[in-house]
């Protein structure tokens, strides 16, 4: 009896590699395809500029000095043949809607319902769950209002000075924030925060992470109102020499309510568990 229970077992072993193996050599057998596409939209300064990233797939913002939006980006996409790769290069993508002060970038593709059921409703079942991701590089004017939603990819922001809010599901992120004001939001990952100038020009800055670590770099010298938090498991660790308690106040690993030099625009940094570190750089 222990010898057919063994056997039985063997087979289903065996049975069992072969079906991983199998498997395991269809997922292998997804081939990729990389598209890129550049558009140019006019745009003047003080108007809001709305990107909807895609589930998966980085983010880098930067200001210049031109009145114009540029999006760049790079679309990979997986599929068993070149056949399916031709039929998700028709709708994986992205749109622009332009109206007078703003300009509105949306990730489009497999991953939406409601624009596949308006574009391509007999599209093949079978396909809608393959993996594909966009890349951004866009440019903006400096002085320009920015929201930005994505999933999960990095973050590179620059060079903008206008209100400005962030969320993001997952992110190893950097904000080189130069004035303006500031919300962002992130689930998990790293977030590192520059603040470039002593006084800073912007109005508030609140970044939040619920998991990871925020590092933030604070010039020396800095005038403003500082409070860092962490709420659950992790704590602060702070380097920053110019930092006093404010309000009658003490600083502890969860908690610091400070005032920087003189004080000025309010900063605040939260992290939920993880680690928040204050540092100070000369420039």
């Amino acid at each position: 009896m222990n010898k057919k229970k063994l056997f039985a077992f063997f087979l289903f072993a065996v049975a069992f590699v072969g079906l991983t193996g199998i498997s395991f050599a269809q997922t292998n057998q997804l081939i990729k395809r990389t598209t890129y596409k550049t558009e140019t939209v006019e745009f003047g300064v003080g108007g809001t500029v709305t990107i909807i990233g895609a589930p998966a797939g980085s983010i880098f913002v930067e200001g210049w000095q031109k009145n114009a939006v540029e999006i760049s980006a790079e679309v990979e996409m997986q599929a068993a043949t070149e056949a399916n790769l031709a039929e998700l290069a028709k709708v994986n993508g992205f749109a622009i809607d332009d109206s007078f002060g703003h300009v509105r970038i949306t990730s489009v593709g497999t991953h939406d319902k409601n624009y596949m059921k308006r574009v391509a409703k007999k599209f093949p079942k079978n396909l809608l769950g393959l993996p594909f991701r966009i890349d951004y590089v866009i440019k903006i004017p400096v002085y320009s209002d920015l929201q930005i939603n994505g999933g999960r990819g990095d973050l590179i922001l620059s060079n903008v000075e206008g209100a400005i809010r962030i969320n993001f599901l997952e992110s190893n992120a950097k904000l080189n924030l130069i004035g303006g004001s500031v919300v962002a939001t992130v689930g998990s990952g790293n977030v590192e925060v520059i603040i470039p100038n002593r006084s800073w020009r912007g109005r508030s800055a609140d970044i939040q992470l619920a998991s990871g670590t925020m590092t933030v770099q604070l010039p020396l010298n800095l005038n403003a109102h500082l409070d860092a938090k962490v709420l659950r498991v992790g704590q602060i660790e702070n380097a920053s020499t110019n930092l006093k308690p404010r309000d009658r106040t003490k600083f502890t690993e969860k908690s610091i309510s400070a005032k920087a030099g003189s004080g000025g625009a309010a900063l605040s940094f939260m992290v939920g568990d993880g680690t928040l570190k204050l540092m100070e750089t000369e420039k």
